[in-house]
């Protein structure tokens, strides 16, 4: 997917974004609400769902948090935009780095963690910063929105835009890194970095598992800093890229794939992608599938599987993914969404699709008694059918 070293898995899903300036974009903080996912839910699973407080599990989507000032920038944060990103393939030691210093046209030098993580199976890159050193190497308008400064100090990703579109990431929403802690989408912003998804505080990068000291960030008079120089003190397989008018994605280092698992000629690389920006969004497009089948119903079973993709398991019965497949059924019914060539059934754009499937598989399309019998093919439990439903009718009242 990108130069950056493969660590561990990593994260990513989709959001609305105000511009600020032709610099850079930044896009509000949306609210996390604070419900929990069905432990155990598929479509052979077994075990009945507690009752809740309806008005406790449907949250609108749009509404927005006030965020913790960070502080403002303007006047005080003068940047020093990048000219070029190296990704080393260890950490950069420190002499290395004064030799970096000293390279003619050289002003300025700055070393960070980075690396490459999942969520949902889904492959994502990183920095890991220090917010009050990096803050002046962002384009002037991510400098100068202190939201984008709060968030990193709150221990929350700021999502580039172009991935938050990529991804279709939910601005707000909390994400299960595979093998790692939850990680919160709180901003998005242009960072300007060839093949870098997002950044993170130098803490949670430690937590992730990122590496330490690999990402190089020189500034100088544009396309004045000699590329081979920097590959000289850095080493062979170091990959030096442009930032600026002359960045072009990087390409995967050897042993890494792309992301998807697509590579570049294949027939799924041909395929064009359809990704929608929110669950909300998604719930509504997979409903198409099966004529009669309300949105609402792959919504609220979204919500009770996993709380809109927040915690995807496995299950202590072994369910996978936003919609809580088990393997075996997904086999069956899984669908490839959003074009990509892969059924993927950690990937929200394939699993809300597919959920609709079984559904309508099963009888769902036409209401009643047999829209009750479907659901309740989703998880043996009549409970939870009583419990699917009903958020369904609260999420209709809701977007009415």
């Amino acid at each position: 997917m990108s130069a950056l070293p493969s660590v561990r898995g990593f994260l990513i899903v989709t959001a609305v974004v105000v511009s600020v300036g032709a610099a850079g974009a930044f896009a509000l903080v949306l609210n996390e609400e604070k419900t929990s996912a069905s432990a155990s839910a598929s479509a052979s699973a077994s075990a009945s769902a507690p009752t809740v407080e309806l008005k406790d599990e449907t949250p609108r989507l749009e509404t927005i948090e006030p965020v913790r000032r960070f502080g403002q920038g303007g006047p005080g944060v003068t940047v020093t935009p990048p000219r070029l990103l190296a990704i080393a393939p260890a950490t950069v030691p420190k002499k290395t780095r004064y030799a970096l210093s000293r390279l003619k046209h050289v002003q300025k030098v700055i070393v960070v963690d980075a690396g490459s993580v999942k969520v949902a199976g889904t492959a994502v890159n990183l920095l890991a910063v220090e917010p009050a050193e990096y803050r002046s190497w962002t384009p002037q308008a991510v400098a100068d929105q202190p939201e984008v400064w709060s968030a990193l100090a709150r221990g929350e990703l700021v999502a580039d835009t172009t991935a938050v579109r990529r991804f279709g990431m939910v601005l707000g929403a909390s994400y299960q890194v595979d093998g790692g802690p939850r990680l919160r989408v709180a901003a998005s912003a242009t960072l300007g970095l060839p093949g870098v998804d997002g950044i993170v505080s130098a803490e949670i990068g430690r937590s992730l598992g990122l590496m330490q000291g690999v990402a190089v960030l020189l500034h100088g008079k544009e396309g004045k800093i000699r590329e081979a120089a920097v590959r000289k003190l850095l080493g062979k397989q170091v990959q030096v890229l442009p930032v600026g008018a002359g960045a072009v994605a990087p390409q995967p280092v050897a042993g890494q794939q792309q992301a998807g698992n697509q590579q570049a000629g294949s027939p799924q690389a041909d395929k064009q992608v359809v990704r929608q920006g929110s669950y909300l969004d998604l719930y509504k497009a997979a409903a198409t599938r099966c004529p009669g089948l309300s949105w609402t119903v792959l919504a609220a079973i979204g919500q009770v599987e996993s709380s809109h993709g927040r915690n995807n398991g496995p299950s202590s019965a072994g369910a996978l993914g936003p919609m809580q497949f088990m393997p075996a059924t997904w086999k069956a019914y899984g669908v490839d969404g959003d074009g990509d060539g892969i059924k993927d059934i950690w990937s929200p754009y394939d699993a809300v699709p597919g959920a609709a499937n079984y559904l309508c598989a099963n009888g769902a399309g036409q209401g009643g008694q047999k829209l009750r019998k479907a659901v309740w093919f989703y998880n043996h439990s009549w409970a939870y059918v009583n419990k699917v439903l009903g958020l369904s009718e609260a999420y209709a009242r809701t977007y009415a």
